[in-house]
């Protein structure tokens, strides 16, 4: 549905392109960065510590309706925003001289980002007196893909917040003490935070100093390893079998899971082989706790658990050395 406002808006297309991004001053690969999916895949095999990525935009405004129309103090404006954290980050795109469409650098920061972001484009201006009045936005927004290998729209973890004590969900209601479950009994994982779990929205949403920001960074961590591990688990038990028993790997999203995790689990196998060893171990019992264990380590790897313990180790550490001085 869209939007009506009060007063004259853009009827104008405005374009976004992303025509580069570099994470921790690296430049990403193209084939990681979809124009036709618009979406930006920043998890790399490679690079699983990275700090900050940095999107390079190029938008394209109906700059001779912007010129003939009634607004003045016209601005155009980046905002990258993610629900499970409340993040909010804005970043001004400016047009340069002799140039016609606007550009600018967005920040991406894994300390502040769970799974997936979305990258809206807006024009803001006055109007009647009035400042900050949204005069248009892109039509679609880019997605900026934290946990994906292959930039892909397909949305392969929801994030909800839900009220487990007192909310509309009946069946939340015996885990009002849980701060988040990890669902995966629908077409789609869904992680689903508990609001009713005093203090966790407002962490998420509110770090400001060093240690809030590394807390939060930890539990977002901690909620991406549990995500994953619970995704692969469910995966597992939604094998296709041959007639011979062979097994296959399902479709949707617990495929590409499995896909995706099966070569860290056990990384000397083909993926077809260690389909079929973790399986049959599964299966038969026989060495099940072990690869559990390699599973709970390639998930929390993969929630940038380590990196982020780290991180609240040492903000703990200056903080309480700060309070000695």
């Amino acid at each position: 549905m869209s939007a009506v406002y009060a007063y004259p808006t853009l009827v104008g297309k405005i374009e976004v392109a992303v025509r580069g991004a570099r994470i921790d001053g690296k430049p990403l690969q193209l084939s990681l960065i979809s124009p036709r999916d618009q979406v930006v895949a920043l998890h790399q095999v490679e690079r699983d510590d990275w700090t900050e990525g940095v999107l390079d935009l190029e938008v394209c405004l109906p700059e001779d309706e912007l010129a003939d129309g009634p607004w003045s103090g016209v601005s155009c404006v980046a905002v990258l925003t993610e629900g499970a954290t409340n993040t909010r980050v804005v970043s001004r795109l400016e047009r340069r001289r002799d140039d016609t469409r606007r550009r600018g650098e967005v920040r991406v920061r894994r300390s502040t980002h769970f799974a997936r972001a979305q990258l809206d484009v807006a024009v803001v201006g006055s109007h009647g007196g009035v400042d900050g009045r949204t005069l248009g936005k892109a039509d679609t927004p880019w997605v900026v893909d934290l946990l994906a290998r292959t930039p892909a729209r397909q949305r392969d973890l929801e994030i909800l917040e839900e009220d487990f004590r007192d909310g509309p969900q009946q069946w939340l209601r015996p885990f009002a003490d849980a701060p988040w479950l990890i669902d995966t009994s629908g077409e789609a994982p869904t992680v689903l935070l508990n609001t009713s779990f005093e203090g966790l929205s407002a962490l998420l949403s509110g770090a400001r100093s060093p240690l809030e920001r590394a807390t939060a960074g930890l539990v977002a961590a901690q909620v991406a390893g549990e995500a994953w591990a619970t995704m692969f688990q469910s995966a597992l038990s939604n094998l296709e079998f041959d007639e011979d028993g062979t097994p296959h790997l399902p479709a949707g999203w617990r495929g590409a899971v499995l896909r995706s995790m099966l070569p860290e689990v056990f990384p000397r196998l083909p993926l077809p082989d260690a389909l079929r060893e973790a399986h049959d171990r599964r299966a038969d019992g026989r060495g099940w706790a072990e690869v559990q264990s390699r599973i709970e380590f390639a998930a929390g790897r993969r929630g940038q658990l380590p990196r982020n313990l780290l991180a609240t180790i040492r903000a703990v550490s200056r903080s309480q050395e700060g309070t000695h001085r």
